[in-house]
């Protein structure tokens, strides 16, 4: 239907035609309603002679209105003239992607700002249930100002019947006589087969335009559309590399891992592919803004400290550009340059040197002083101490041996005193994870009792209890309250900001974090901590006492917060932070590296051996953790669900997860084609979970209101829960009969549980520190601590006697924490652990308000 200029459509005035195509007319036109200029879309009169088809087409036309999103073209009203249903849309000035790429491949810069666009509106439409189908260059419009808007949400499925496959497949390539191979060329592998299409289906069609803009050429073009679809069928196309060198391998890596034949096998989500885009994107613009430095050291240390050094630059120049709090001029002194990590840091009283401890070149944790106006560390002569507070009066707070966790916490520590000047320490009390001082040199401590964190002032006086766990005491500068972060679950460092009084009145000041560590009163009795929020680094924070929150600083890195001086320096770090996957199978050479995207945690292996169950915590990953498996040869990741995962059922079809948020409740999620099966747990806390051998009973941690963990047991028939174990016990590891448990108990040491008694039965000998793995085929136990080098102990439960089963040692071990968990298969044959590694540079900043 050809409409002419001055006419009207509905209330809109028709000012002039834009273009036209298989899917109807476009027209400008003027709203005089609003007083603004609109586009109208007109599309053919046969889609209104079917009215299901109609009414399909209104569906979709108000889902896309429903999209209020920066990257989507904006839907403002639909209509009929003459039985014709138009569109109403924004008007856009500019050019199709389409049109832009006939000139060749696009800058590296350009092609990864557009494809962050594209993605970050694909993720806002697949949220609202809403999938394209036709994502092609075509339906992506660059504005003139460089914002990139996707066209035509809903009208690929209204372009298509319901009918069979092979006749939506030929609707749609004939949809659009013009371009015929444009379309057909960024369908998807299923798409071309006629099968349901989903939203992996549209980041097929995104991998397809990425790699057109990289390399100037199509991915799949034959001479004809068969030759296309077989092409995307059955080839693979060539490396964007062939036709633009300059392209990243991690560019190259993400448009292979979106054209991947197997939906399984592609990104699962478009925010997943918007932040591996924005990885690569911030690596090239760091990469930028480096300025070479000439060195004043040692030529061997050259490379590690010019890493060390591009961070900071980074970092100011991040605050110079106005990231910082509101008027701030930040001014960084690094005070740290080797490889390695730090759990500690203070000012002293005066605040003329810095008391530090740190793990550095793969070396034992030790203790430092240095001025803070240079760098000059002097290590303080105590053995197997890290530091926990220095007083006004010039003592230090000691931990004394203890065990390292998994977010730089030293727990299990005995309590030690010594003065700054020299001199042994002084021993005050076991199982202490912190301390701090109070202004009139008495001790608060955080004193693990029965597996319960205890914050305690002076020592032996509980003033608050918790069933999660606790970091970060630190006394108010009055001495009349103590802050502390809290963890509602053991060992994730999800918490919030929380004050307890004298009178053991507590009072929770913040929202829940996804990572909070660090806290310091500052000189304006706010509260600083450093904390993150969804899928951001952890930034610097406050709060004041009334639960007012601001941010202070925010900068392109992990940071972490140890101290505020009285003059307002602020001593603090950033982490480079990654926990990764190691597996070795029977068949292979050595073993493969499995990460996934920076904080995998390995949980079981298939009883064949072949797939290796995880979870993703990482920033991709969100609030809710993503549970995932993969083969151990290293196939790509694939997307089960969300929370964190247990253990495979013996078939290999299943896996027990808890899901991270909401109500507490086990999932049991299948491995491939199925429903999910959900058991709401009347609990408050759920976490480690384990199948039984004969699959039907779930295990799991759990914790009722105000009680500690103990494992339970859910039939997965009738729904019926019970405790297996007493109180205080954590982890716990079935039998191959199902009948006896190995647990962890309140005392730290290796129990048994059993039917046929009372009580538990202890394992005999030093078990103090073992973490169990999983049962022998004999009735043995494999048993591992979380120290390096590591060895997988096989230790008999009935004499206690232990022998080395496997030795495990990563070749480096700069920044490395540890590792665990462990996994094992039955025989003990193929094996997966997660390494921790955080490097860490210590910095004073000056300037931050």
């Amino acid at each position: 239907m050809a409409i002419k200029s001055e006419t009207r459509l509905g209330p809109y005035e028709i000012v002039s035609a834009i273009g036209a195509g298989g899917m109807g007319e476009v027209y400008r036109a003027r709203d005089p309603r609003l007083k603004r200029e609109v586009a109208i879309k007109v599309l053919p009169a046969s889609f209104s002679a079917d009215p299901e088809r109609l009414h399909r087409f209104e569906q979709e036309a108000h889902a896309a209105a429903a999209l209020n999103h920066p990257n989507i073209l904006a839907v403002y009203d639909i209509g009929q003239q003459d039985g014709s249903p138009y569109i109403v849309s924004e008007l856009l000035d500019g050019e199709t992607l389409r049109e832009r790429l006939r000139s060749g491949p696009l800058p590296i810069r350009k092609a990864v700002d557009y494809a962050q666009q594209i993605a970050s509106g694909l993720a806002a439409a697949h949220d609202r249930g809403i999938i394209h189908r036709d994502l092609k260059p075509e339906n992506v419009f660059i504005t003139n100002d460089g914002r990139v808007k996707i066209l035509d949400f809903g009208l690929a499925k209204l372009a298509r019947s319901e009918g069979s496959g092979d006749q939506a497949l030929t609707q749609t390539v004939q949809s659009d006589p013009g371009t015929v191979l444009g379309t057909v060329g960024y369908m998807s592998p299923e798409q071309v087969r006629g099968k349901p299409a989903d939203a992996r289906s549209d980041l097929f069609s995104f991998g397809a335009i990425l790699y057109e803009m990289l390399s100037g050429k199509r991915a799949f073009h034959g001479e004809s559309a068969a030759e296309t679809m077989s092409a995307i069928v059955k080839e693979e196309p060539p490396e964007v590399t062939e036709t633009n060198r300059n392209v990243p391998p991690a560019l190259e890596r993400i448009v292979r891992h979106c054209l991947e034949k197997n939906p399984t096998e592609r990104f699962q989500s478009a925010r997943d592919i918007a932040f591996a885009l924005e990885t690569v994107s911030g690596t090239s613009q760091t990469s930028a803004r480096v300025q070479p430095i000439a060195p004043t050291f040692s030529w061997r240390r050259l490379l590690p400290i010019l890493w060390i050094i591009s961070v900071a630059l980074v970092a100011a120049a991040a605050f110079l550009l106005g990231k910082g709090g509101a008027g701030s001029s930040p001014r960084f002194r690094t005070m740290s340059y080797e490889r390695g990590s730090i759990t500690n840091a203070r000012f002293t009283a005066d605040g003329r040197s810095i008391i530090y401890d740190a793990a550095w070149e793969g070396r034992p944790l030790k203790v430092f002083s240095t001025p803070a106006e240079s760098v000059q560390p002097r290590a303080l002569e105590f053995e197997k101490a890290h530091l926990l507070g220095v007083s006004r009066s010039g003592d230090i707070a000691l931990g004394l041996g203890g065990t390292l966790g998994n977010h730089l916490d030293v727990r299990f520590a005995t309590l030690g005193v010594a003065p700054l000047a020299g001199g042994a320490p002084r021993e005050l009390l076991d199982n202490v994870a912190e301390a701090d001082w109070a202004p009139d040199g008495t001790l608060a401590v955080l004193h693990t009792v029965n597996h319960r964190d205890r914050i305690e002032f002076p020592a032996g006086r509980v003033l608050y209890e918790t069933t999660g766990w606790i970091t970060g005491i630190r006394i108010s500068p009055k001495g009349d309250r103590i802050a502390f972060l809290e963890h509602p679950v053991w060992p994730d460092d999800r918490g919030w900001v929380a004050t307890v009084d004298l009178g053991g009145h507590e009072q929770k000041l913040t929202q829940e974090y996804e990572s909070v560590v660090g806290l310091a009163w500052s000189p304006g009795d706010e509260l600083w901590f450093a904390a993150t929020k969804g899928n951001e680094y952890r930034s610097l924070r406050a709060v004041d006492l009334r639960g007012h929150e601001r941010v202070v600083l925010t900068v392109p890195g992990t940071l972490r917060l140890y101290d505020v001086a009285q003059d307002g320096r602020v001593l603090l770090s950033l982490d480079n932070e990654h926990v990764g996957v190691k597996a070795f199978a029977p068949g292979q050479n050595a073993e493969r590296d499995l990460s996934w995207s920076g904080w995998t945690i390995a949980d079981d292996i298939s009883r064949d051996d072949n797939w290796l169950l995880f979870d993703e915590e990482s920033v991709i990953a969100g609030s809710g953790y993503i549970v995932g498996m993969r083969s151990m040869e290293g196939s790509p990741p694939v997307r089960l669900g969300s929370g964190t995962s247990g253990h495979f059922a013996q078939n290999g079809k299943a896996v027990n997860t808890a899901p991270g948020k909401g109500e507490p409740r086990l999932v049991l999620v299948p491995t491939g084609v199925g429903a999910a099966k959900e058991f709401p747990l009347p609990l408050e806390k759920v976490s480690f979970t384990e199948l039984s051998p004969d699959d039907r009973h779930v295990m799991f941690i759990g914790a009722e209101h105000a009680h500690a963990f103990r494992c339970y047991v859910l039939d997965t028939d009738t729904g019926k829960i019970w405790a297996a174990t007493t109180e205080g016990v954590y982890p716990c590891v079935p039998s191959p009969d199902g009948v006896s448990i190995a647990a962890i108990n309140s005392e730290g040491k290796l129990v048994i549980y059993s039917p046929t008694t009372d009580q538990p039965r202890i394992v005999p000998g030093d078990t103090s520190g073992l973490q169990p793995i999983r049962w022998c085929a004999d009735g043995g136990l494999y048993v591992y601590r979380n120290q390096l080098p590591l060895r997988i102990l096989r230790i008999d439960p009935a004499t206690g006697k232990q022998t080395v089963a496997r030795e495990l040692a990563p070749t480096d071990a700069a920044g490395l924490i540890g590792i665990s968990p462990v996994v094992l298969s039955p025989d003990a044959k193929a094996y997966a652990y997660s390494y921790r590694r955080t490097l860490s540079e210590l910095y004073v900043v000056e300037g931050l308000k």
